[in-house]
């Protein structure tokens, strides 16, 4: 329970509309010193002071993310107070240019990450990446079905894509970057390839149909994700019942210069947390297995994980 003296302090906490301002804007997700300078075209100190004054009072908690501090909302019954004064002020216009100013930096988030992928496209192939290793790959690859329609979420470089149009039925690639499509088509039409349609869109939220594909591939494309069960949510729904899902990735590690130089937003993945997010996201017959190790240093860890869509309905 909150005391006489803390809830005096809350109720202080909350009698400012900055502080209100910056809450209804961590209720929808994690953000940064910086992130909420920009929507709320404050200096850094006025923020700061706003975000010590509720981490004090315990309504915000904050944690590192690569060389970024992002804060969030704590639960508890503090959090009832606010949300109640917040819920009355819904459509408030000072809200409502907020929430304008968060979509707006998702969209620059969204234009930096396809920039970075346009901006390496044409030495994409060339460049030492962590995890692409010929062994890796070749391993993985025979984990696959021969024929079937395949969808590869996230193309890198297309050199898995050109090798599963090889085996594939046809294969639908889907990358955020046109330059990297622009690339994979140009690379297809000098080999003579025909099965391979490119689509431009993200993982998390994938511009195909449901239950359109027999397999589909994420080949070192979940630690980009923001939310890696969601984009394992959406290799399921556009799965066949009985479909099978593919991911290559990296065994968790602390190689933290990877987030801003490779824009990674995981650092790879743990056996068991990989397997958990399977299992939350619909998958059964898991399989994990360490596939391969980059000569390189610092010698990234190769996974490979397959899952498939139950044959039930289920939601």
């Amino acid at each position: 329970m909150i005391g006489l003296t803390g809830t005096s302090r809350l109720l202080k906490a909350l009698a400012d509309e900055t502080r209100l301002r910056i809450l209804n804007l961590l209720a929808q997700e994690e953000l940064s010193g910086s992130d909420l300078m920009e929507i709320l075209n404050m200096g850094q100190s006025r923020v700061s002071t706003h975000l010590a004054l509720l981490k004090e009072v315990g309504l915000v908690v904050d944690r590192r993310h690569g060389r970024r501090i992002l804060y969030t909302l704590l639960p508890g019954p503090a959090a009832g107070m606010w949300g109640g004064i917040i819920a009355e002020s819904r459509t408030a216009p000072e809200f409502e240019a907020d929430l304008a100013g968060l979509e707006a930096l998702r969209d620059r988030r969204r234009g930096d990450a396809r920039a970075y992928f346009d901006r390496v496209a044409a030495t994409f192939g060339d460049e030492i990446l962590p995890g692409r290793t010929w062994e890796g790959l070749a391993r993985a690859l025979l984990q696959l079905a021969p024929r079937g329609r395949y969808a590869d979420l996230g193309i890198g470089d297309g050199l898995l894509t050109l090798m599963l149009s090889e085996i594939a039925h046809s294969v639908t690639a889907v990358d955020i970057s046109p330059e990297m499509l622009s690339a994979l088509k140009a690379r297809a039409t000098q080999r003579g390839i025909t099965n391979v349609t490119t689509v431009e869109g993200d993982i998390e939220s994938l511009p195909l149909s449901d239950s359109s594909f027999d397999v589909a591939v994420l080949s070192q494309a979940l630690h980009h994700a923001k939310s890696p069960r969601t984009a394992l949510v959406e290799a399921r729904r556009i799965l066949i019942p009985g479909g099978r899902l593919l991911v290559i990735d990296l065994l968790a590690h602390n190689e933290d210069w990877v987030r801003d130089q490779l824009q990674h937003e995981q650092l790879g993945f743990a056996e068991g947390a990989l397997e958990e997010l399977l299992k939350e996201a619909g998958f059964e017959r898991i399989s994990i297995q360490r596939a391969a190790r980059d000569p390189q240093p610092p010698h990234f860890m190769t996974l490979v994980a397959t899952g498939v869509r139950p044959n039930r309905s289920a939601s």
